[in-house]
C-alpha cells in the first residue's frame, strides 16, 4: 500500500535510488545536492550496502566505474561544477558500456558560480560533456515525485542499454519539499544478468572492460556498437509531457523547474483569451524532436524558456519543419523569471 512522506527532492532521488537496488554509492559534498549524500550514508548502512565519501568528485566517478564493472548498481550524485570533474569518468564508463546513475542538481554558473537553482548545464548533459562520441540517456524531473520515479528508473534503463543515465535536477527541485507516494514494499525492476560483469573467472574464460583500443579498427567497432546503440535509445526513449497544446497558436517548451513556471502562464494566459500550450520534454536525450516536429505543422510559434542563455533552444529549432518562429526568454547564473516576466513577454509579442 502506498504511503505519503513529507521529502526534499534530494531526499526523494536518494529513496529512489535505495528502492531500485542501488548497492554502491559515491560522492563528495557540493551544494545544492548535499542533502542527498547526507541521505545515501544513513540509508545505505541501514540496508547494508556500500556508501563512500570520496575524497575527490574524480574518485568518486572512478569507484562507480569500478562498482559497476562487477555487476552491481551504482550511482554518483553532484552539482554543476562537481559534475564538471566528473566527465572524464562519464566518457569512460559510456565507452566501457557500463551502466550507472549520475545525478546534477544544477547550479548557477559557469565557474564555482552559487549555489542558485540553474539550467546551464544542458549542453554538457546532452551533447557529451567529456571526449569522444558518446551520449547519456538524460531525465529531467519536475517535482519531488518524479526524483522519486525517475531514479527508480533510471537504474532499469541503464542496465536496459549498458549506458550511464543522467538525472538533470536543479537546486531547486532538489532543496524544495512536497508530498511523495510509494508503496513501501516496491521492488527493483528491470534486473538483468551481465555476463559481462567482472566477477572472477571461475569455469568461464577471463573477460576484460576497458577503453583503451589502440587499433583504430577496433575502437571503430566499438563507436559502431555505441551509435547503433544511441539511435535504438532515439527511437524507443523519446519522453514528454503537453498541456493544452491541441488548439495552441504559441507553444512553450520548458524542462524541470521551468517547466512548473510555463504551466501556470498558460492557465494565466488562456485567462487572458491567449491560446497558448506547453510542452515538457522529459527525456532531454533523446529530445523528443518528433513530437515538436509535429506540432509544428499546426502552431505558429515556439518560445523556449530556461534558466540560462538559451541552450535548449537549439534543439527545439533543430525539430521544427516549417519554418516556425522559434523564440527564447531565459535567465542566467541563478536567476528564476517569474510569472510575470513571463507574461509580460508573451503580451508584448501579442501587442506586435
Amino acid at each position: 500500500m502506498n504511503k505519503k512522506y513529507l521529502s526534499t527532492g534530494n531526499e526523494a532521488c536518494a529513496e529512489g535510488a535505495i528502492r531500485a537496488g542501488c548497492y554502491f554509492y559515491a560522492g563528495y559534498p557540493i551544494t545544492p545536492q548535499n542533502e542527498l549524500t547526507a541521505y545515501m550514508s544513513r540509508r545505505m548502512e541501514e540496508e547494508n550496502r556500500v556508501f563512500i565519501q570520496a575524497e575527490s568528485e574524480l574518485a568518486a566517478i572512478n569507484m562507480i566505474y569500478g562498482a559497476s564493472a562487477v555487476g552491481v548498481r551504482a550511482m554518483t550524485s553532484s552539482s554543476s561544477p562537481g559534475i564538471s570533474l566528473k566527465q572524464e569518468g562519464i566518457s569512460y564508463m559510456a565507452g566501457a558500456q557500463l551502466p550507472g546513475v549520475i545525478v546534477n542538481v544544477m547550479r548557477g554558473g559557469p565557474g564555482l558560480g552559487n549555489i542558485a537553482p540553474s539550467q546551464s548545464d544542458y549542453f554538457q548533459a546532452t551533447k557529451g560533456g567529456g571526449h569522444g562520441d558518446y551520449k547519456l540517456l538524460v531525465l529531467a524531473p519536475a517535482n519531488v515525485q518524479e526524483m522519486f520515479d525517475f531514479t527508480y528508473n533510471a537504474f532499469a534503463l541503464s542496465d536496459k542499454y549498458r549506458n550511464p543515465v543522467m538525472i538533470l535536477s536543479d537546486g531547486m527541485i532538489g532543496q524544495m519539499m512536497e508530498s511523495l507516494e510509494f508503496d513501501d514494499n516496491i521492488k527493483p525492476v528491470g534486473i538483468v544478468e551481465k555476463p559481462w560483469a567482472l566477477t572472477g573467472a571461475s569455469n568461464r574464460k577471463s573477460s576484460s572492460i576497458k577503453t583503451l583500443l589502440l587499433k583504430a579498427d577496433a575502437l571503430e567497432k566499438r563507436n559502431e556498437i555505441l551509435q547503433t546503440k544511441y539511435k535504438e535509445m532515439i527511437k524507443k526513449e523519446q519522453q514528454y509531457e503537453t498541456y493544452k497544446v491541441e488548439d495552441a497558436q504559441i507553444i512553450f517548451v520548458a524542462y524541470g523547474t521551468m517547466s512548473r513556471i510555463a504551466k501556470s502562464c498558460v492557465d494565466q494566459l488562456r485567462n487572458l483569451g491567449i491560446k497558448i500550450g506547453l510542452l515538457r520534454p522529459i527525456t532531454l536525450f533523446p529530445f523528443p524532436s518528433e513530437k515538436i516536429s509535429q506540432l509544428s505543422n499546426k502552431t505558429d510559434k515556439f518560445f523556449v524558456l530556461e534558466m540560462s542563455a538559451g541552450q535548449m533552444v537549439e534543439d527545439v529549432q533543430i525539430s521544427v519543419k516549417n519554418n516556425n518562429e522559434v523564440l527564447f526568454y531565459g535567465r542566467m547564473g541563478g536567476g528564476i523569471p517569474t510569472e510575470n516576466d513571463i507574461i509580460d513577454k508573451v503580451k508584448e509579442l501579442y501587442k506586435k
